[in-house]
């Protein structure tokens, strides 16, 4: 739909993951380790966020990120006894403003917790993710269209050519060996969601906009030396 030009031009996206109730270990699954920054570095934006924000960057044709803006909250209160075994020290709620390269803009917001009904799903300008929908104007006509995915896949996988590499990651990984199809550019993806949820912990320190070449400059591996 986005390379026919059916949603025109691309100009903003929204990435969201929501849970009313669900952060790991302090409300009722996983380990005690899933919510130590000195563990995992983060919480809803590392655990959730990735996802949808790269997602996101995919469906814009991952342009370089510009400036970035965002805020970190830890205030939904807890059950004493598991606050106190977990040493809970991350995010869970992590908000953020994107500004890309070509006029783009990314709004992002990922909730372990929230005192919230559903804040609907990550979206592109004209279409919703989840669940999947159109949205467009005819003239003075507004028009909500929904969609059959499974009739979609279905014909697909029928008519066209190696659908079948995209059913998951590692089946388009293996056709991609095989020189079926071109690999998505996933390294790339991954660099471009790091840099911006790190610039989203990084702006919320100083409370101000940062430029993604101060996430570079400022960002330091927390990876395991042997």
């Amino acid at each position: 739909m986005i390379d026919q030009g059916k949603l025109g031009k691309l100009y903003h996206a929204r990435s969201v993951g929501h849970r009313r109730r669900g952060r790991p270990y302090v409300d009722g699954y996983g380990s005690p380790a899933f919510v130590q920054k000195e563990v995992t570095s983060g919480g809803a934006l590392y655990d959730m966020g990735v996802y949808h924000i790269a997602s996101s960057l995919y469906l814009l044709c991952n342009p370089k990120v510009l400036f970035v803006s965002g805020k970190i909250y830890q205030e939904t209160d807890m059950g004493p006894a598991r606050w106190k075994y977990s040493g809970y020290n991350v995010e869970e709620l992590g908000l953020g403003f994107v500004k890309l390269e070509g006029g783009l803009t990314l709004d992002l917001i990922e909730a372990w917790a929230i005192h919230l009904g559903e804040l609907g799903g990550s979206s592109l300008v004209g279409i919703c993710l989840e669940p999947f929908g159109f949205f467009k104007s005819s003239g003075d006509l507004d028009l909500n269209t929904t969609i059959d995915l499974e009739a979609f896949a279905r014909r697909t996988h029928d008519l066209r050519e190696n659908a079948d590499a995209f059913d998951s990651a590692q089946q388009h990984w293996v056709a991609a060996l095989q020189g079926r199809v071109e690999l998505l550019p996933t390294a790339e993806l991954a660099l471009n969601t790091m840099l911006i949820s790190e610039a989203i912990y990084l702006s919320d320190r100083p409370g101000w906009e940062v430029t993604a070449e101060q996430v570079v400059q400022t960002s330091k591996s927390t990876a395991f030396t042997l």
